[in-house]
């Protein structure tokens, strides 16, 4: 079945690039569909939406943007009409692709963050040996390098771009299996919580529901803010949120100061846990910033050190989780695992300290809501009675 596929890119430079993948989606019996989004000059080649619709879009003109000359302003214009233009057309496309360097990178994810998750997102850029965590963001956008710049075909480059459009058209046309529907919960795991949300997985999943498991990465935490804003899930199982301990302490797994909020903007029920949070992340032990250097540390692997959370601090966690949840337009349900809150919590583990995880408790439960049910268990978080529990909690309020 033929699919359109959405190209956006500037015209003025890459032309004859986008005239070549055109060719080659036209050949695989797919629609381009092309998007200018290039001021400073005319395009190389025809296109579905001109440069001057997308300035339009974008809140201003063509002839503005180039008067002006300030290539940075005209980007953002060119970046919100290109966004509201592919937007206007999202039911429509199959896939969308782009090539560029900064400008067309910049341009072509912002379009693609705002495209549907599971859409297929192929960017093809002089910018993906390096950090991509800007322009991927939390979206599905598959980065491609494009080992040479993008300007002109060359035996290097045909086959390159080639393989980018083979991509996208190949991810176009696969079939996804309908399976039946059920409905979502979100969770959230790290390697140190894994043996409870396995469980808890289970359980639900006995119950009728299907589990989509975030790893509580930063990213992840905010893939999953994100896709509960995007009306995707009944129901949050939020077990590990460490991701707080970064934020608040300054490790580099932080999700954020947005994290736990949209559940409870969004009207979705969640249970609530103490997942991980007696540690904060760092890679490499010598990434460890100075000032933390007396504090207790456990070497996770060759790339991340964990910092035990200190009393202080795990107080400090516990009200800004508290705060959050206690904003929540449905019901919420907040577990503390009196036992310890992760694997390496617990007697004879390196981070066992009883005196850190009484402050947390004791924050939380000053700070939660009067529309916060709060439990307490004398239970590790990694015992089957606790994941159970979880479960039921969950089960409850859906």
């Amino acid at each position: 079945m033929a699919a359109t596929i959405l190209l956006v890119g500037t015209l003025d430079t890459k032309g004859d690039e986008y005239a070549f993948v055109r060719e080659l989606i036209a050949a695989r019996g797919h629609v381009p569909l092309l998007m200018d989004v290039g001021v400073a000059g005319e395009a190389g080649c025809a296109a579905d939406f001109s440069a001057a619709e997308v300035a339009e879009a974008g809140g201003s003109t063509l002839a503005r943007l180039r008067a002006e000359g300030d290539r940075n302003a005209a980007l953002k214009v060119m970046t919100r009409g290109a966004v509201a233009l592919a937007g206007n057309s999202a039911s429509t496309i199959g896939g969308v692709l782009a090539l560029g360097g900064s400008g067309g990178t910049a341009v072509g994810t912002a379009v693609m963050r705002n495209l549907p998750v599971g859409l297929p997102k192929v960017m093809l850029s002089t910018l993906t040996s390096g950090d991509v965590g800007p322009y991927v963001g939390e979206s599905d956008i598959a980065m491609m390098y494009s080992v040479v710049d993008i300007a002109g075909l060359n035996r290097i480059s045909r086959p390159i771009i080639a393989n980018a459009v083979g991509a996208v058209c190949g991810m176009a046309e696969q079939a996804v299996p309908k399976v039946q529907d059920k409905p979502l919960i979100a969770a959230t795991m790290f390697g140190v919580t894994t043996p409870c949300v396995t469980r808890l997985r289970t359980r639900l999943q006995n119950a009728g529901f299907e589990v989509v498991v975030f790893h509580a990465t930063g990213s992840g935490g905010r893939a999953m803010e994100k896709l509960i804003r995007s009306g995707f899930f009944a129901g949050v199982a939020d077990v590990t949120t460490t991701e707080w301990c970064d934020e608040v302490v300054g490790g580099v797994l932080s999700a954020g100061s947005d994290r736990l909020t949209a559940a409870a903007e969004s009207s979705v029920p969640q249970v609530v846990s103490c997942g991980a949070l007696d540690m904060v992340n760092f890679w490499a032990v010598g990434t460890v910033p100075e000032h933390f250097q007396a504090r207790r540390f456990h070497a996770h692997n060759a790339n991340v050190t964990l910092m035990r959370t200190s009393p202080n601090e795990c107080a400090r966690i516990g009200k800004a989780i508290a705060q959050r949840l206690s904003r929540a337009r449905a019901p919420v349900t907040l577990v503390l695992p009196l036992g310890g809150v992760s694997a390496i919590d617990a007697p004879g583990q390196p981070f066992f300290a009883p005196e850190a995880n009484t402050a947390l408790f004791d924050a939380l439960r000053a700070h939660a809501g009067p529309n916060v049910n709060l439990v307490a268990l004398d239970l590790h978080i990694n015992d089957n009675a606790f994941a159970d529990a979880l479960a039921s909690h969950l089960i409850e309020l859906l």
